[in-house]
């Protein structure tokens, strides 16, 4: 074969190489069961509260029908990521190969995951405002139109900032084949390339600043106003609410800030490969997991329908 040819076999090759977790053959199945326990614990939590909030019509409220976008994104996401994931633990790094058109799509989920994660709980945030500053117009402001037109404007912001993103990248030719993650994002795809990523850095860059500053600045701005609402009123019912409903919201808000700031910060240290490695894992699986339980948790509406649920399956076998 020669010089021409075996150049032409390496350029662009549809065939890439994930380094994947660099695990040992003593933790291999600790690592495998945890991470199936864990997508299976996903599955069936935020499954579960969509079909929940879908069948009982009590629970067709703003601020449930919202929570459902959080909860089918965390399927979305976890869904790409972790069955690669547990299927490449148990073979070699040397075996684990992904098609680039796979690898594309697994990018593209990665990264509409975690922009998603953030204008769906801005557009709760808007939801709590409303509900707590304007009570009496709440069901004027947040009707059905209202409620759909949010969806597509969260889903629709992510789709259109993450195929600029993702289209930046596919123009590249590549040079390399090895994805040095332990899946498919965009920072790993344009470092297959040997040309110019000048303007895939300033891109990527200008779309963390902004997504991250503005989805701070709503929620800060959004809470300043509740905030001032419940101390200028006097209804203990509504403060109490404002509470219970805004304490979950924050939460869940800052468990993904947290979580992807550490993402973030560690992509600053080359030298610790394996915890970013972890961390790219746990930004999708810990807000999976969590959100779930947190608000079903704090919502007494969801709490009644899974007790009535629960009650009517143990009072059936008894007939």
């Amino acid at each position: 074969m020669d010089s021409s040819t075996m150049e032409n076999y390496t350029y662009n090759s549809l065939t890439l190489q994930l380094e994947g977790l660099m695990v040992t053959n003593t933790n291999k199945y600790p690592v495998f069961l945890f991470l199936l326990l864990a997508y299976v614990f996903i599955l069936i939590a935020n499954v579960g509260i969509v079909i929940l909030i879908w069948t009982d019509r009590s629970l067709h409220q703003p601020m449930y029908l919202l929570f459902c976008n959080l909860s089918i994104n965390d399927v979305m996401g976890n869904s790409l990521l972790v069955p690669r994931l547990l299927a490449d633990i148990l073979v070699p790094p040397s075996e684990r190969l992904i098609h680039y058109y796979e690898c594309l799509m697994q990018a593209f989920t990665t990264h509409m995951f975690g922009t998603n994660s953030h204008t769906v709980l801005m557009i709760m945030a808007f939801d709590r405002y409303v509900a707590i500053c304007n009570p009496l117009r709440y069901a004027t402001i947040m009707n059905s139109k209202m409620v759909i037109k949010l969806t597509v404007s969260a889903w629709g912001v992510s789709f259109v900032l993450v195929a600029i993103l993702l289209g930046l990248t596919i123009r590249l030719n590549r040079c390399r084949t090895l994805i040095t993650n332990p899946y498919c994002d965009n920072p790993s795809l344009f470092k297959l390339s040997c040309e110019d990523v000048f303007i895939n850095n300033v891109y990527g860059l200008a779309f963390t600043v902004v997504l991250l500053l503005s989805s701070i600045c709503s929620i800060i701005l959004t809470y300043s106003k509740i905030t001032a609402a419940c101390l200028t009123s006097n209804s203990k019912s509504l403060n109490s609410k404002a509470l219970k409903t805004c304490s979950t919201h924050l939460c869940l808000y800052l468990i993904m800030l947290v979580s992807g700031l550490i993402l973030i910060a560690l992509h600053r240290f080359p030298q610790l490969p394996e915890y970013r490695k972890i961390s790219a894992i746990l930004f999708n699986i810990v807000p999976g997991s969590l959100n779930p339980v947190i608000y079903g948790l704090q919502s007494q509406e969801i709490l009644k329908c899974l007790s009535k649920l629960f009650h009517l399956k143990r009072v059936i076998p008894s007939f």
